[in-house]
C-alpha cells in the first residue's frame, strides 16, 4: 500500500466515506475501536493518517472510530480530517499529552489506538495492536527497534543514542521490559486507560504512559512495525524534549534521585567520620586528617537530608495515589510512630550535646586553654544536625500520611 495520498481530494472522499461506513458498522451499533491522533497544523498527512485509520478500522470487522485531537491548527488539517469522515474535537489547552488525553476522553470505543498526525505510523495495520487486545492483553506497543525503521525516518542521533538511553533507562528505574519507550504507536482497553491516571500535559507525556501501564500492572505485549519519514514540519525540540523526559522520569522515581543517592552519601559520610574520629590515618604515605573529616560530616548531614527528601517524596506520591503500590513506604507507615520517631531524634541531638558538654568540661579543667578537640566537636555537631533533622521530619512524614489514614491505607500509629 503506498504511504502518502495520490488520489485528488474528491476522490479520496469518496473511497474515505465507503471506508468509513464498513468501519462504523450497523446505526447504532456501539463502537469498539477508537484511534485517537493528536494534530497541529498537519494538513500535509493528517488525510493519508485518516484515510489508513479508517482503512485498518475496516480490516478488522469491528466499529469503530478516528478522532483527531486539533491542538491550534492554523492550516487546513481540521477542514480535511472533517471531509474525510474523522470526528474532530478542539484543545485549545498546547501541549502533546492534553491533545492525547483530549481525545482519549472523547473516545467511545473499548479499544483505544493512538498514534501521531505525521503519517510516521501506518494505520491501515492498527489490526495486530487490536489483534493482541482482543488476546488478553491491556496495553499494546507498536516497536519501531523490533520491526523496521526505514531510511530517513529517524536521525541518527535519536537512533542510536537518544531512543536507547530513554529506553534503557525506563527499563531500569522502573523494572519494564521494553524494546522501544517512545514509540507513538500504542493501543490500550479503556479499562486500562483509566488505570494508568494519565496527567501530563508536553513530550513526557510517552514515559508516563509506559511507567503508569506498569505501575497499574497492565498485561503487556509488543509488536513489530514499521516507522515511516515523516511528512510536513517536526514539532520536536531533542534536547529540550530528551531533557523533559529525563526529568519526569527522575521525579517519578524518588528511589532514584533521593533515596539510593542520599544512603550513598551518608554511608560514606559516617564510615570516614568513624575512620578519622581516633586520629590521622596514613594510607599509601598519605595522611587524612580532621580536613576530610570535615567533608564526612558534610557528606553525612547532606546524605541524610537527602534520604530524607526521598521519604517526603515517597509518601506524598504514596498518600495521593500516585504510587499507591510502593512497598518501602507502604512498610515504612507500618511501623511508623511519631512518638517514637522524635525520641529517636531526641536522643540523637542529646548525644551529639553530650559530646560537646564533655569537651567544655575538658575546656574547662584545663583553665579554659587552648584546646584542640576538633574531631569530637565535629561527631558533635553532626549528630546534633541529624537529630534535629530527624524530629522535625518526623511530624512532616506524620502529616503527609494524614490522606492514607482517612482512606484506610496503612498509618502509623
Amino acid at each position: 500500500m503506498e504511504h502518502d495520498i495520490s488520489l485528488p481530494l474528491a476522490s479520496r472522499q469518496g473511497v474515505v466515506r465507503e471506508v468509513s461506513q464498513k468501519a462504523q458498522g450497523p446505526e447504532g451499533q456501539d463502537i469498539v475501536i477508537s484511534v485517537v491522533m493528536p494534530c497541529l497544523n498537519e494538513e500535509e498527512t493528517i488525510g493519508a493518517c485518516v484515510r489508513k485509520a479508517l482503512e485498518g478500522i475496516a480490516r478488522t470487522g469491528l466499529p469503530g472510530e478516528v478522532i483527531v485531537s486539533d491542538n491550534g491548527s492554523t492550516d487546513r488539517s481540521v477542514e480535511i480530517a472533517t471531509e474525510l469522515g474523522a470526528r474532530v474535537i478542539h484543545q485549545p489547552q498546547r501541549g502533546y499529552g492534553n491533545a492525547y488525553k483530549a481525545g482519549f476522553d472523547a473516545a467511545r470505543g473499548k479499544y483505544i489506538i493512538m498514534g501521531d498526525s505525521d503519517d510516521t505510523y501506518d494505520f491501515s495495520e492498527l489490526g495486530q495492536l487490536v489483534d493482541k487486545l482482543r488476546e488478553g492483553n491491556e496495553y499494546v506497543l507498536g516497536s519501531r527497534f523490533a520491526g523496521t525503521i526505514l531510511p530517513g525516518a529517524m536521525p541518527w542521533a535519536n537512533r542510536y543514542i537518544g531512543n536507547p538511553i530513554l529506553t534503557g533507562m525506563l527499563n531500569f528505574m522502573f523494572g519494564l521490559k521494553s524494546s522501544d519507550a517512545h514509540s507513538g504507536f500504542r493501543a490500550f482497553t479503556e479499562e486500562a486507560y483509566r488505570r494508568m491516571r494519565l496527567q501530563t500535559t508536553g513530550m513526557e507525556f510517552a514515559s508516563e504512559l509506559v511507567i503508569n501501564a506498569a505501575r497499574a500492572k497492565l498485561k503487556v505485549a509488543e509488536v513489530p512495525i514499521t516507522y515511516y519519514p515523516r511528512g510536513g514540519e517536526s514539532k520536536l525540540h531533542r534536547v529540550r524534549d530528551a531533557w523533559r523526559h529525563i526529568r519526569f522520569m527522575l521525579l517519578y522515581s524518588p528511589d532514584h534521585l533521593f533515596v539510593i543517592p542520599g544512603v550513598v552519601l551518608f554511608l560514606l559520610g559516617i564510615a570516614g567520620m568513624l575512620f578519622l574520629l581516633p586520629g590521622p590515618q596514613i594510607i599509601n604515605g598519605h595522611m587524612f586528617d580532621y580536613h576530610f573529616m570535615f567533608v564526612a560530616s558534610l557528606l553525612t548531614i547532606v546524605g541524610f537530608q537527602v534520604l530524607l527528601t526521598g521519604f517526603y517524596a515517597k509518601a506524598y506520591a504514596f498518600t495521593h495515589r500516585f504510587a499507591p503500590d510502593d512497598r518501602m513506604i507502604q512498610a515504612f507507615y507500618r511501623y511508623f510512630n511519631l512518638e517514637e520517631w522524635l525520641l529517636a531524634g531526641f536522643l540523637i541531638f542529646v548525644a551529639g550535646l553530650a559530646i560537646d558538654v564533655a569537651i567544655a568540661v575538658t575546656w574547662a579543667q584545663h583553665h579554659y586553654r587552648d584546646l584542640f578537640e576538633v574531631r569530637p566537636a565535629l561527631l558533635a555537631l553532626t549528630l546534633m544536625v541529624i537529630g534535629v533533622q530527624l524530629m522535625f521530619s518526623s511530624f512532616l512524614l506524620s502529616i503527609l500520611n494524614i490522606n492514607s489514614r482517612e482512606s484506610g491505607a496503612p498509618a502509623s500509629q
